[in-house]
């Protein structure tokens, strides 16, 4: 199967004992080329954080905020502009992620900052983008944000976006739609939005730039905004059109309530200079809400919020982009885990400093909006940026607690088991584990017209619940206090298990990720590496090894064709090393697979000790918003590295 032939770096094979030696020290070169490089990335104050990247569309947006206040930094939106040029795809579209298909609601903002940033309409790449929207039946095919962001600009009229009125602030917790019903990042986002649909907010657009040109029929004249997609979406429809009509006999006094109800909610959340949930569409929806409420621009909430946005910025010398959110709380985790598995005696004083930080970020008793399902749950988890106190996440929180226990470092067990104890506590009924809330189930709320991107809800998932696993496993060793949610966790894992014996990845690309995640977790139980679900999984991951040792998996994947599961048209850097060390959890360490993986990183180890992956690493949500990690080639590789070396030394 495989052309390249392996180092051979098993140093229990005596016939071979100086091609041993040489394969050997390879494989200490690389890992202490990568581990420098790592450590030479750590901030004085103890943590790592790598660029995320996410497609254009946030980019674009950034330069439509810059026309919606008629606040334009010249400079800024030039660099803005040469990186969106930079991303489009020969069609002519921009896709959602490196090599993907075209998006037409990111191909439609796209297009309206280029023509906002001063690029002609005659332009080839703009001609070649606009024919490309038009093929695919125009802006008014955009998703349900695109085309809110159009009425704001005024290129098409407000009845072509879901009635969601500043009323809904005031509905019960019983009623079948409530912000406690739906993800943590719906809800930041949306409560700045009610206002902004409620009023119909303007922009100033300082130059009157339009897109008419990307309708096939004229907005005010289209007809399906709405396509009915299921007979529970065609009810929704029905109510959305009866809120639509009913919506002049809405007492002022009501309203003015309700909207004081979403500026007290979204101010108590606003973050500082991290921003309103720590991720940039709801911090520009706060800071436009804001303004169009009358706050003057040199309100404190009003300068907080903007500088929260401007924090995402990555400006280079030739070109800037707008991040996503920060990510140093999973960086930094993920960075020490695998120094602890290159060297962990020789990288204690990097981790203390590393853990010294994360400790002065663990939350506590603060205001959180996982307490209303468990409000006597005391605190105990970690933000995925650098503050979000009132968005603890539990995939964070159970890999920097599993870290700290790995790393027998002293003056950690009480961060230990704060965290662990939060993390028994969110686990949902059928004992998997959402990304932020408990039970956030309610799969009805996708059939909503405002649900259109289908990433309304945070349901448990294999990933995430396989790392609380791995920490509930690590330290019910000592405490077994932890072992009745593990089993849970366990059986809910093992159900979830694909036919091929596969794991669907919900926060990585895609089943390498969700297979990685599961057998790491599953290695800290008592679950013997006979078990099914082991010999399933490793067989799979063998099944899907590239040619040239390597794994890669395109996040086609998500969009629901077989035939892309595990598989890519090459290999990956990161996506190799979760294979590989999902093999060795699983006792595969021997196996010529994974002695092909170890090659294959090898020799795509650059000079400066680390690896290249071009493409975009996981999803924000599945068939939406893809993510690339700039750090996932930097410390997955050395993790799968240094952990091969240390278990054929354990031979």
């Amino acid at each position: 199967m495989f052309t390249e032939a392996h180092i051979d770096t098993s140093s229990h094979d005596t016939n071979n004992t100086s091609s041993s030696k040489s394969g050997l020290g390879l494989l200490n070169a690389a890992i202490a080329r990568a581990q420098e490089k790592l450590l030479s990335l750590q901030s004085p104050e103890g943590y790592w954080v790598f660029e995320l990247e996410a497609d254009c569309t946030i980019p674009s947006e950034y330069i439509m905020m810059m026309h919606y206040l008629d606040d334009i930094d010249e400079e800024l939106q030039r660099k803005i502009a040469i990186y969106l040029r930079s991303r489009q795809a020969e069609d002519g579209s921009y896709p959602l992620f490196t090599g993907g298909p075209g998006d037409i609601s990111g191909s439609v903002k796209a297009y309206y900052a280029l023509k906002m940033a001063g690029d002609s309409v005659d332009a080839p790449h703009m001609v070649k983008l606009r024919e490309w929207i038009l093929g695919q039946g125009g802006a008014a095919r955009a998703n349900v944000f695109t085309r809110i962001a159009l009425a704001i600009f005024e290129q098409l009229p407000w009845r072509g976006v879901p009635y969601i009125p500043v009323e809904i602030m005031l509905l019960p917790s019983w009623f079948p739609f409530h912000l406690d019903k739906v993800s943590y990042w719906s809800r930041t986002v949306m409560v700045p939005l009610f206002i902004m649909c409620t009023l119909k907010a303007k922009a100033k657009n300082p130059h009157n730039v339009n897109v008419l040109e990307l309708f096939v029929v004229h907005p005010d004249e289209e007809k399906h905004y709405f396509p009915e997609r299921t007979l529970l979406n065609k009810f929704f429809l029905g109510l959305d059109k009866l809120g639509r009509v009913t919506q002049p006999l809405i007492p002022q006094r009501m309203r003015e309530h309700a909207i004081q109800k979403a500026v007290d909610w979204f101010t108590e959340r606003l973050n500082g200079e991290d921003g309103l949930g720590g991720i940039f569409p709801a911090m520009v929806n706060a800071y436009q809400a804001m303004l169009l409420l009358g706050f003057p621009a040199d309100h404190p909430n009003v300068v907080i919020a903007r500088q929260s946005i401007d924090k995402l910025l990555v400006i280079k010398e030739d070109y800037a982009y707008c991040q996503p959110c920060l990510s140093p709380v999973w960086d930094t985790a993920l960075a020490a885990l695998a120094l602890q598995e290159s060297d962990k005696a020789g990288n204690a004083a990097n981790l203390t400093q590393a853990y010294d930080w994360l400790k002065s970020v663990q939350l506590s008793d603060e205001p959180g909006d996982w307490r209303v399902r468990r409000p006597d749950l005391a605190g105990g988890g970690w933000a995925f940026q650098f503050a979000n106190p009132h968005y603890p996440d539990v995939d964070d929180t159970a890999v920097v607690g599993f870290a700290m226990a790995d790393s027998n470092l002293p003056e950690l067990d009480e961060s230990i088991h704060r965290a662990t104890r939060w993390i028994v506590g969110m686990q949902s009924q059928n004992g998997g584990y959402g990304a932020f809330d408990v039970d956030n189930t309610y799969y009805y709320l996708n059939e909503i017209p405002f649900a259109d991107h289908g990433a309304l809800l945070d349901p448990p998932t294999v990933d995430v619940s396989a790392r609380c696993a791995m920490l509930m496993a690590r330290v019910a060793k000592d405490h077994d206090e932890y072992l009745p949610a593990l089993e849970r966790t366990i059986e809910y894992i093992r159900g979830d298990q694909e036919a091929d014996g596969s794991w669907f990845g919900r926060w990585g690309t895609n089943y390498i990720y969700g297979t990685w995640s599961a057998l790491l977790g599953l290695e800290q139980t008592n679950v013997p590496k006979t078990d099914p679900m082991y010999t399933k999984a490793a067989a799979w991951l063998k099944s899907v090894q590239r040619e040239d040792g390597g794994w890669g998996e395109d996040n086609l994947s998500y969009h629901d064709d077989k035939k892309f599961r595990g598989r890519y048209h090459f290999s990956t850097a990161f996506q190799t090393a979760w294979a590989v060390l999902g093999l060795i959890a699983a006792g595969e360490v021997h196996s010529q697979e994974v002695k092909a993986g170890i090659d294959f990183l090898l020799r795509g180890q650059q000079a400066d000790g680390v690896w290249n992956d071009p493409c975009f690493t996981a999803p924000g949500f599945p068939k939406v918003f893809y993510l690339k990690y700039h750090g996932y080639d930097k410390f997955f590789p050395l993790w799968a590295l240094a952990r091969y070396r240390n278990e054929l030394a354990k031979q």
